[in-house]
């Protein structure tokens, strides 16, 4: 690994490190309507966490902090094979990090209820696998279009991460109570990994995937100005 990858993958182990550690804790601290603001503080605790996270990382890495965004700028040509395998590595590690010192902090019953996983009403799912799939792909959609329009598309306007952690905000708002609004791999794979829940755990997979490639295609491939050299 070249200096310059290395110093793009710290970049990205540091700004995902951040969005988990940020994530597990708020949804601790804001389960208790008593104590928190319950799905509006997870919101916007996640939105603000990506927002600043993308602010500092962009210079460096172009902070994708998400394998999700990093593989929809693989199919949209912003990157390639080998660097996209590097990013997913360092994501996947911070996020594991992060998880692992919540876990310290806050207990593993913590970290389990921090990872996504379809919402139960009464014993009963809210969503099916399906419409789990669906709903993280089009959240991910979402997502991985504003990245294109407000960082990587030479038109966008410089807005730092701030339009990338308000989609991140929004999306929660509307998918949190039936998928928890994960959107990133990431976001599930390291608190699964350290609390070993991994209910349906591929849902956080296939959908963000889905989402990232469709962005790609769709901006990256066809509305874009002007591709940058990955």
């Amino acid at each position: 690994m070249n200096s310059n990858l290395a110093k793009q993958c710290a970049a990205e182990f540091v700004g995902t490190f951040a969005l988990i550690f940020v994530g597990v804790g708020a949804i601790a601290n804001n389960s208790s309507p008593a104590v928190g603001m319950g799905l509006l503080g997870v919101a916007l605790a996640q939105g603000l966490a990506i927002a600043v996270m993308v602010s500092a990382t962009g210079a460096i890495s172009g902070g994708q902090l998400n394998p999700a965004v990093t593989f929809g700028l693989l199919i949209g040509g912003q990157m390639n094979v080998k660097k996209t395998i590097a990013y997913w590595i360092a994501q996947l590690a911070g996020a594991t990090a992060a998880a692992l010192l919540c876990c310290s902090l806050l207990g593993k019953a913590a970290v389990s209820g921090g990872t996504p996983d379809i919402s139960v009403n009464a014993g009963v799912p809210v969503v099916s696998v399906v419409q789990a799939i669906t709903i993280e792909a089009v959240l991910t959609f979402f997502l991985v279009f504003v990245v294109y329009g407000s960082a990587v598309d030479v038109r966008a306007p410089k807005v730092g991460g701030l339009a990338i952690g308000l989609t991140v905000a929004l999306d929660i708002l509307f998918g949190g109570p039936l998928t928890g609004a994960a959107m990133n791999p990431a976001r599930t794979f390291g608190p699964a990994l350290v609390s070993s829940h991994w209910s349906n755990h591929m849902v956080y997979w296939i959908g963000p995937l889905i989402g990232g490639a469709l962005a790609g295609v769709i901006y990256g491939r066809f509305l874009i100005k002007e591709s940058k050299t990955a």
